[in-house]
């Protein structure tokens, strides 16, 4: 699958629920993309923890959203924060974290998490 931007695969749902506050977890535990730098393939476990406002995100639309990095090359930093703002983009959450468990590259391994709002007080 080939598209110019992962974002236009997401679809959501209206929250049934959007009077309660409550949270999800996805994981997927397959993400795939590839290192710019030297076109190798990065692999990682990719968790998105919300707390929904006035739309879910549909479950498939998700998983063929995540596959679509299979040959995007992008570093894990524009992973988590691309997957943050496309998220938050579709389905407008109360709050929002991604965070990115990347394999060890070079004896190091990786954790990134991006949050919304932003700890800073920045909202993207």
């Amino acid at each position: 699958m080939s598209v110019d931007d992962p974002a236009e695969l997401l679809e959501t749902f209206d929250n049934p629920r959007s009077d309660r506050s409550y949270s999800i977890e996805f994981a997927c535990p397959e993400f795939t993309s590839l290192c710019p730098k030297t076109g190798h393939p990065d692999f990682a476990t990719i968790i998105v923890r919300y707390r929904p406002g006035p739309r879910c995100v549909e479950l498939r639309s998700l998983k063929l959203y995540f596959q679509a990095y299979r040959s995007m090359g992008i570093f894990f930093e524009g992973v988590i924060n691309k997957v943050l703002d496309d998220l938050v983009a579709a389905c407008e959450p109360r709050e929002m974290a991604i965070v990115g468990r990347f394999n060890a590259r070079g004896g190091i391994s990786h954790e990134l998490v991006a949050e919304y709002p932003a700890d800073d007080g920045e909202t993207k």
